[in-house]
């Protein structure tokens, strides 16, 4: 059988968290639009009724 060879010299990459705040910021407006939405849709019903 073969051995399975293990690397100890394994450099371990930390990634920049600077590219999240817009993923942040997009998350808040879509999340703004989506309430918006919702609230106009049901201000929407409660005129019809």
């Amino acid at each position: 059988m073969a051995k399975a060879e293990l690397k100890t010299n394994k450099k371990t990459e930390i990634e920049d968290s600077s590219s999240l705040k817009g993923t942040l910021a997009s998350v808040f407006f879509l999340g703004i639009f989506l309430v918006v939405t919702w609230l106009s849709v049901y201000f929407l019903f409660l005129d019809r009724f």
